[in-house]
């Protein structure tokens, strides 16, 4: 059968499944039945910070490769600092060259630059790719998660740890040595990379070839957000999985000047997690937003009680940054949860 061919096969049967989930697998989840659609949501309106629809979204766990939304939040800041440039040539480690999971197969001694492997990290999310940005400037593995943890508090993430830049699981399998933030944290990282970066360019990117100019054969890279060209306005940000996170996804979309971030942690399939998450993004369009009297700044330390703002953008990481690494073993926030969400009806886009 012709590539072509296979291809629309594959959709067809993708759109299929889609459908027959939809019809049948919600319907059963939405009167009780085990599994359910996710662990914890959240979606947010970007311009105004309101909460357009929570239910549990202060569940911590592990995010899996959405962690690679704060690694490229943390490789702009080095940007912006002038330690590095998106030319800035990075010489593969054999270390990086050792990564598992979903890579670009990077070789050590291989050099590309920072926007190569940027590409990779949010096209292909390639955890070769998260490792090596990790020393693109001067900085090794501790470092660069201590800034992770240092933005993460700039921002007002208190459900959050990052131990890795790429949200691989560690050797020894243990939760509590993951990476671990919440649905409430990754609407705060999302909403600041949207409105201080231009991680956009990146995570909208449906196909991409990885390595032009430096290999003699490139990789084919497919983004992993199968809502991107399927759902309207949908253009970012990232999907992850292991099996300790299940499916997660923190979307973004704008229609008519107006931009929202859905945030779905801890789904049991990509096809389920992907349905929920085209619903919420279909009813949060439809949703008008609250009085602006109700969208005054986030009470309370957490922020947990007022609208999704990011906190004031710190000043630019310097060489005289604490790379003190955080305390694998510092408490949480203790989680929360809201009530059922509501019924929402998904309407599959031409």
């Amino acid at each position: 059968m012709p590539v072509r061919s296979r291809q629309a096969a594959g959709l067809g049967r993708y759109l299929r499944t889609l459908l027959t989930l939809l019809c049948f697998g919600l319907g059963g989840l939405a009167a009780g039945q085990a599994n359910p659609v996710y662990q914890g949501a959240i979606v947010v309106d970007v311009d105004s910070g309101a909460i357009l629809f929570e239910d549990n979204p202060d569940y911590v766990g592990p995010p899996a490769s959405v962690t690679k939304l704060m690694t490229f939040l943390v490789v702009h800041d080095l940007i912006a600092a002038g330690r590095l440039s998106l030319t800035t040539p990075v010489t593969v480690s054999a270390e990086d060259a050792r990564m598992g999971g979903t890579q670009v197969w990077l070789k050590h001694n291989e050099v590309f630059p920072v926007e190569e492997l940027l590409y990779a990290l949010m096209v292909q999310s390639a955890n070769d790719a998260a490792h090596a940005l990790t020393h693109a400037a001067d900085t090794n593995r501790d470092e660069f998660v201590a800034l992770m943890n240092a933005r993460a508090r700039d921002l007002g993430m208190t459900q959050t740890i990052w131990r890795s830049p790429h949200g691989l699981p560690p050797r020894s399998r243990q939760l509590s040595e993951t990476d671990q933030t919440s649905p409430r944290d990754l609407a705060r990282l999302a909403t600041t990379l949207i409105e201080e970066t231009d991680v956009l360019r990146y995570s909208s990117i449906e196909k991409r070839p990885f390595g032009t100019g430096v290999r003699a054969k490139t990789v084919a890279m497919d983004n992993h957000n199968n809502l991107l060209g399927k759902v309207a306005g949908v253009d970012g940000l990232k999907t992850g999985f292991t099996r300790a996170a299940g499916f997660c996804l923190v979307a973004t979309a704008v229609r008519d000047g107006r931009r929202i971030i859905a945030v779905i942690m801890g789904s049991p399939s990509s096809q389920q997690r992907d349905i929920k998450m085209a619903e919420l993004i279909e009813a949060a369009f439809a949703t008008p937003l609250p009085e602006p009297t109700t969208l005054s700044t986030q009470s309370g330390a957490s922020g947990r009680d007022g609208p999704i703002r990011p906190a004031p953008r710190p000043a630019p990481a310097s060489a005289g940054v604490d790379f003190t690494p955080i305390d694998p073993h510092a408490p949480l926030a203790p989680g929360t949860s809201s009530g059922a969400p509501p019924e929402v009806k998904f309407v599959l886009p031409e």
